[in-house]
């Protein structure tokens, strides 16, 4: 195997969204979202949707390009995988910027962007925020952690970051170990600990549409006055925010 060389060329795939107008205004603030390993954008889609007062909201659901099938022969689709990360990275963030591009011009929003991700896409929501062109107001995390080694995190705006208290593949000291690190960079995070298991339920979907609807009034405007006395919000620590981080190598999960 000596004389195997390995060579990587670049070609064009075809990404898959979903797009769910609002039923209010016809320029709406947008909500995009991420799903979990093995889910489609139809399974983000019905977390958006089922969030208190997303209906005011333009929604988008983004689905992975690293499609399979799983042992149950069901379609579903990774964000990430081991093998050339850095190299996914990469084009995961380009993707996700040319899908919010389309969906600002659907949507025509110049106001409010959040992003939604759960399990494995609360770490592609994470990396979106940081790398991606588009300044967000917020991100919403559900089961999933923060890329170990994603710096910059103050570019995330407000955070609600959410685990089951049963939540048997999230654990609880992952969970605070974020927490912490989005207070270190001066990110303001509302910790939520809600009864459930892995997923999202009735409580969650009520407690995330709280936090949504502090956006609502800001549907013309970026979130520079976006409140930051929220219930359980963890103040944050260590003086200003950081300036946005130039996309850079990561480890991401």
């Amino acid at each position: 195997m000596n004389d195997v060389s390995i060579h990587l060329l670049q070609t064009a795939v075809h990404g898959r969204y979903l797009f769910r107008s609002s039923s209010g205004t016809a320029t709406a603030p947008l909500f995009a979202g991420f799903h979990g390993y093995g889910e489609t954008a139809e399974d983000e889609m019905t977390r958006l949707v089922s969030i208190a007062g997303s209906s005011g909201w333009s929604l988008c659901s983004i689905e992975a390009l690293h499609r399979f099938r799983n042992a149950k022969g069901a379609s579903g689709a990774s964000w990430m995988t081991s093998h050339q990360r850095d190299l996914r990275i990469v084009e995961n963030a380009a993707y996700v910027d040319a899908v919010l591009d389309e969906a600002m011009r659907h949507c025509g929003s110049s106001g409010p962007l959040v992003l939604h991700g759960f399990s494995q896409g609360a770490a592609m929501a994470s990396r979106a925020a940081v790398l991606g062109r588009h300044a967000v107001c917020a991100v919403m995390l559900l089961g999933g952690d923060i890329p170990p080694e994603l710096d910059g995190l103050g570019r995330m705006g407000l955070v609600h970051f959410a685990r089951g208290s049963r939540d048997p593949l999230f654990a609880e000291a992952a969970f605070m170990r974020d927490v912490s690190r989005l207070a270190d960079a001066g990110v303001p995070c509302r910790a939520v600990t809600f009864t459930g298991s892995h997923g999202a339920n009735e409580e969650y979907f009520r407690r995330a549409g709280e936090f949504l609807g502090q956006f609502s009034d800001q549907r013309s405007s970026p979130c520079s006055t976006a409140r930051r006395d929220l219930p359980n919000c963890i103040p944050p620590r260590g003086g200003p925010r950081p300036a946005p981080h130039a996309p850079g190598r990561q480890n991401a999960t």
